[in-house]
């Protein structure tokens, strides 16, 4: 980040009204914060808001999809998607589902996926997509089994069948409907389901339709356990939209539509509720977006970019780092990115200082001006919580509440726990009263487990700042404790470009260790340079990393943050072992497990092969 901005460009201007938060301080060391902002105005339910969408604007794209091989756009607009879910709500109404028999949603993003999600809100039979991963990457299916267990659906969508018939296999689906949009052998297929004439039944079930009605159930990551049944209820659904209302501006062209580009799981709260939701409560039009950010299916996403040109591009930090690699190499793909770009926004993990002048200087050279980086934070028992809507000149920011929430900064040992009440918030787990005595505090407050500090403390208004996850965080045994949370992004950036990513090790031990994954773009270059000789590169990107850690180290300071040893690892993050999750976050935890032989090499008495000591 510039130490000296007063001679930068200024940034490009921000459709939200700027923080105006409220502080009150409590007698146990807890600090209340509270937006002084009035909540916007909030749709009765999503199926409600769709039907009014359709209705202002019938012949409006509202999704889009492309077909296989990147071919050419598919779309549905509004008025075509307000029918089709009729149709299907009737359908499912005529297999038995309802408010106790949901629909468990096992494939993912796609425009059958959301028609068939808004068509089981409509009759109020929770929609519940699962991660991908649990049915297609899983050698025994066992968080499927729970899950599966844990809503006990009465229909069981799938994009196409071949990829899911040995998970399907593995359930007991007798009275279950098999649904899939490949109609192939062993499923009924969505296009007849769509076909079905809707009765005024569909109607008459979704005049029942209130804030406590249940529209979803969305399954936490499973990180630390097996995953847990978050209902969704249509007034935290609706909340979560009205609270970003009450922060948003007038649009400066009223007749503008915004363009989105996605590609967040709808299994997650991000993908799934707050930009889904809220690109249909704006009435925009939502390009499903079928890359990652992954080797070899980022490029999907890049082509997609140079195309639609979003006005806002949300991912995960590494997502932006692949981002910047591929703009420096492509003038014509950045001036496309930020033609109509008004903010980029990351989430899921802090983001480095590096990457973000890489993106300044980017913007710069594109349009003359600075993109704001905003973030919001949210967890699935919650929607988003807090959001940074204001231009900033750092990153690492968490912001301020959104209207209508409460947030709690309460003391856990040395740090500041997060906690948040409001209307955004789940009342408990579904079927899980011991999980939920554990995760509400005595006044009522979820406790997120991630700790934040204010900024400055004098101006609460300039928002708060992520310190890390309060049991993600250890000690070495000379009982200092390690904040990986802020650690971690720093390792990246003083290795930048080297690394895209890093895991901090060292509980109990003497001094702080770190897996390390090399850039792919830093290989390619290296393994260029080196005539093909791939072990050669990986040689040399190990050196230049270990110098860079070196003089990282000289100004760390005391051992919390100094790098004892490292190594590079040779392989990419798995989604199969929870490395990487499916908003392509790197889990620390389940890597250090998935990795064990490789964490304890770091520590070895004799210096094992392949680690550096610095």
């Amino acid at each position: 980040m510039p130490a000296d901005t007063a001679n930068l460009p200024p940034f490009r201007p921000l459709p939200y009204r700027g923080p105006d938060i409220e502080v009150r301080r409590g007698d146990n060391g807890a600090v209340y914060l509270r937006s002084r902002s009035p909540m916007g105005a909030q749709p009765r339910s999503i199926p409600h808001a769709l039907d009014e969408r359709a209705d202002a604007h019938p012949e409006r794209a509202w999704l889009k999809q492309r077909l296989p091989n990147h071919g050419p756009w598919r779309q549905v607009t509004y008025g075509e998607g307000a029918k089709i879910t009729r149709s299907l709500a009737q359908a499912l109404l005529d297999r038995g589902l309802g408010p106790d028999a949901p629909l468990l949603i096992l494939s993912g993003n796609s425009i059958e996926h959301a028609l068939m999600s808004l068509a089981a809100q409509r009759i109020s039979a929770p929609a519940t997509p699962i991660s991908q991963a649990y049915s297609t990457m899983s050698s025994d299916f066992a968080k499927l089994k729970h899950c599966f267990e844990a809503v006990k659906p009465k229909a069981i969508f799938v994009q196409t069948m071949d990829p899911f018939r040995k998970a399907l296999a593995t359930l007991p689906l007798a009275g279950v409907s098999i649904i899939s949009a490949d109609g192939s052998e062993g499923s009924e297929a969505f296009a007849k389901l769509a076909e079905t004439p809707a009765t005024a039944d569909v109607e008459k079930v979704m005049d029942w339709i209130g804030p406590d009605t249940v529209g979803k159930y969305l399954f936490t990551s499973g990180s630390t356990g097996m995953p847990k049944p978050a209902p969704q209820s249509q007034g935290q659904m609706t909340a979560q939209i009205a609270a970003r209302g009450g922060i948003e501006l007038p649009p400066e062209d009223p007749n503008e539509i915004g363009m989105a580009l996605d590609w967040m799981p709808w299994s997650h709260i991000s993908g799934g509720n707050v930009n889904f939701n809220n690109v249909l409560s704006l009435g925009g039009t939502f390009h499903i977006d079928d890359g990652r950010p992954m080797p070899g299916l980022f490029q999907t996403t890049i082509a997609n970019l140079k195309e639609v040109r979003p006005q806002a591009f949300g991912s995960a930090p590494i997502a932006f780092g692949m981002l910047a690699e591929a703009m420096e190499a492509d003038i014509e793909l950045r001036d496309a990115v930020f033609s109509r770009m008004k903010a980029f926004i990351y989430g899921g993990a802090t983001l480095s200082d590096d990457l973000y002048d890489r993106l300044q200087k980017l913007s710069i050279a594109a349009t003359g001006m600075r993109i704001p980086l905003l973030t919001m934070y949210g967890a699935t028992e919650t929607q988003g919580v807090t959001m940074t809507h204001w231009i900033i000149e750092r990153v690492g920011m968490v912001g301020v509440p959104l209207p209508g929430l409460t947030l709690k900064l309460a003391p856990v040992g040395s740090k500041m726990e997060v906690r948040v009440k409001g209307p955004t918030v789940m009342r408990g787990y579904l079927n899980m009263p011991e999980k939920n005595s554990a995760v509400f505090d005595e006044e009522g407050f979820y406790c997120l487990g991630d700790a934040a500090r204010f900024e400055d403390p004098e101006h609460p208004e300039k928002g708060l700042v992520f310190d890390g996850r309060v049991t993600e965080d250890f000690k070495l045994d000379s009982g200092t404790w390690v904040s990986v949370g802020t650690l971690r992004p720093d390792i990246v950036a003083a290795c930048a470009p080297l690394v895209f990513d890093a895991v901090v090790c060292g509980q109990d031990k003497k001094f702080i260790g770190a897996l390390l994954w090399p850039s792919p773009a830093a290989m390619a270059a290296a393994t260029q340079a080196a005539g093909g000789d791939v072990a050669q590169a990986f040689g040399s990107i190990t050196a230049q990393v270990a110098e860079k850690l070196k003089a990282f180290n000289a100004n760390a300071g005391g051992s919390s943050r100094k790098v004892g040893r490292f190594r590079m690892l040779t392989s990419p993050p798995s989604l199969d072992t929870g490395e990487i999750t499916d908003k392509g976050y790197v889990n620390q935890r389940a890597t250090q497990d998935a990795r064990a032989a490789e964490v304890a090499s770091l520590f070895a008495v004799d210096l094992a092969p392949g680690v550096v000591q610095l």
